[in-house]
């Protein structure tokens, strides 16, 4: 039941921020399966070498090592902190349902991705270039989609600044101070314990702000990762069988024009319908065009 649960959230359409989350949690338990299991067996070594492969190192020549880091990271999480993936995923659905509601999923996984890869490499500078921040990277790494996430959060400001949220014991709130107040606390924090996080969310911020003003001016940055993903998609799609009736079929319809034109019309109808019952899962009744209400009640009626 679970996995076809999951196996549904992956077909719907406009559904990114949900699928992302739940690639999230699923590499955070997988981790937290493979950290029990090592603690017992007392091969820890087996835990660090897989937590390593989501762990982007500060110094550069070790980040040579395991480069693909540059995009793993920003979906693992610390395992000593359910706070770090709660606050992430809930501020993910949050922004990122808005996001989906104005641009639609394949622009919201690009923009994750490229906030996590903006973060890493602003990490990446400041941990080598910047001699404060070089005496202090004597740690191990870093994790988390904090910095994708931040993309999100800057894209929306910028697009709806004046968007409302409803917050708890604040109540109405504007996207753009929520924003601006996760932004400065970033930049503070950025001299604290966690400095390469913060040094990462506001690399992810920049990437949202840059990203949201290009797509204003119609040129979108993360298109290339759109057709990239689609092509990798379309390695585990089953390919139609060749039907040999074609003939036959066209040969069909050039008799029979009537019983051809009223069958496609029955198809095309059908794709609409399975549209709009998409749209109201994902944004209820009240989301439909009236043209949409009108050919949902004629259907109903057959």
């Amino acid at each position: 039941m679970i996995f076809n649960e999951f196996k549904n959230a992956f077909q719907r359409s406009n559904h990114a921020h949900v699928q992302l989350i739940i690639i999230n949690v699923a590499i955070f338990l997988f981790m937290g399966v493979v950290y029990v299991f090592s603690k017992i067996g007392g091969l820890e070594a087996v835990f660090q070498f897989v937590y390593d492969q989501f762990t982007i190192p500060p110094q550069l020549g070790e980040f040579l090592t395991r480069p693909w880091t540059l995009f793993t990271y920003s979906f693992a999480h610390s395992l000593s902190d359910i706070f770090h993936i709660l606050f992430n995923m809930l501020a993910l659905y949050w922004f990122g349902r808005l996001f989906i509601e104005y641009l639609g999923s394949d622009k919201l996984v690009a923009l994750y991705v490229l906030g996590g890869m903006a973060g890493a490499v602003f990490y990446l500078i400041m941990f080598n270039t910047i001699p404060y921040f070089i005496e202090a990277s004597n740690f191990n790494g870093m994790v988390g989609a904090s910095a994708a996430v931040y993309a999100i959060m800057v894209a929306v400001a910028t697009l709806l600044p004046d968007y409302t949220f409803f917050l708890l014991f604040l109540g109405p709130v504007r996207i753009k101070y929520i924003v601006f107040f996760y932004i400065v606390i970033s930049f503070i924090g950025s001299v604290g314990p966690n400095a390469g996080g913060n040094l990462a969310h506001i690399g992810g911020a920049l990437m949202g702000f840059v990203y949201m003003k290009q797509l204003q001016a119609g040129v979108n940055w993360g298109g290339w990762i759109t057709i990239m993903l689609d092509w990798i998609k379309g390695l585990f799609e089953s390919k139609p069988k060749v039907k040999v009736s074609y003939r036959k079929q066209e040969a069909y319809a050039q008799k029979n024009p009537t019983k051809s034109s009223v069958s496609d019309k029955s198809k095309i109808s059908q794709e609409e319908i399975d549209a709009i019952l998409d749209k109201i899962s994902d944004g209820g009744y009240e989301s439909l065009t009236k043209e949409e209400k009108e050919k949902l009640f004629n259907a109903s009626k057959k």
